[in-house]
């Protein structure tokens, strides 16, 4: 707890409170280095609003929030709610929130003890590199049923090291593969990712630093795949129109009213690759 948490750092770069001195200290020394990140994290924020937004059209209503960190304003439960509150129904969606570190965790579970519905809304700790256990503990819940479709949201997640039990290996790709074999058919899986790859050079040299201050000052280590390494963590899942895409290029026009709205010079200065997938066999 005396080094800069992933979670709360990103929860104080939407504008939470759910930080500490050590986080804001080292967000703060980021910002300075990569005035941009803000905006990073706001549009992972804006996508995760349209792709809840825009699942729940689908017929959506089982959501499992994977690496949720503190759920800070404008959280999957409230999108999701405020959606179908708004065809004129009463709200039926159930989300399980997961993330592995217990603050946030007991952060979450205060906060949707306050605004959530706690008969449809819950918050596990489970890890992402026990993808078996994760499942067994969300379905635990009584929240979610494992028979019908579920949108498995990876949002900002993946771009963490992920260590296997040699401390080194990244077994995110694998734990997301066995994630996708145990969703059952009709569900959704949603990514976004940091990339280094195909953004304006000066950015390039941003993700270089900022690498290495996560990776030398934080409780996490950061990992920037390219394109091809990002995309096929969906497997043989079919992709979703408009298919991977920029940040801020995933349905912009699935936006809700109440998001922050930010703009980029160009779509690639967003460094986030966001794709979805439906499972159909």
């Amino acid at each position: 707890m005396s080094r800069p948490s992933v979670a709360r750092v990103y929860d104080y770069y939407l504008g939470g409170s759910a930080n500490w001195a050590v986080d804001r200290e080292f967000g703060d020394r980021v910002l300075q280095s990569f005035p941009l990140l803000r905006d990073v994290a706001i549009a992972n924020r804006m996508f995760l609003n349209r792709l809840v937004r825009y699942l729940t059209k689908q017929g959506i209503r089982q959501f499992l929030d994977v690496g949720a960190g503190v759920p800070t304003a404008g959280n999957t439960h409230q999108i999701a709610d405020e959606m179908v509150a708004g065809q004129g129904r009463t709200p039926d969606t159930h989300v399980v929130y997961v993330d592995y570190e217990p603050i946030a965790v007991a952060h979450a579970e205060i906060v949707l003890e306050k605004e959530g519905d706690t008969d449809r809304h819950g918050v596990i700790k489970a890890d992402l590199r026990e993808p078996d256990d994760l499942w067994e503990r969300a379905v635990a819940t009584g929240l979610l049923n494992p028979d019908e479709p579920v949108a498995l949201l990876l949002i900002a997640v993946l771009h963490v090291h992920q260590p296997g039990a040699d401390g080194v290996t990244d077994i995110g790709p694998a734990s997301v593969a066995r994630l996708r074999e145990l969703l059952p058919v009709g569900s959704y899986l949603a990514m976004s990712h940091i990339t280094d790859e195909g953004v304006p050079p000066e950015v390039g040299a941003n993700l270089v630093e900022l690498k290495r201050m996560y990776d030398t000052s934080s409780s996490s280590n950061g990992i920037w795949r390219a394109h091809k390494d990002i995309e096929a963590m969906l497997g043989d899942f079919e992709l979703v129109e408009p298919g991977w895409a920029w940040l801020p290029e995933w349905r912009p026009e699935e936006t809700g009213p109440t998001v922050r709205s930010i703009a980029f010079p160009t779509p690639n200065h967003a460094v986030g690759w966001a794709g979805v997938g439906k499972k159909v066999r």
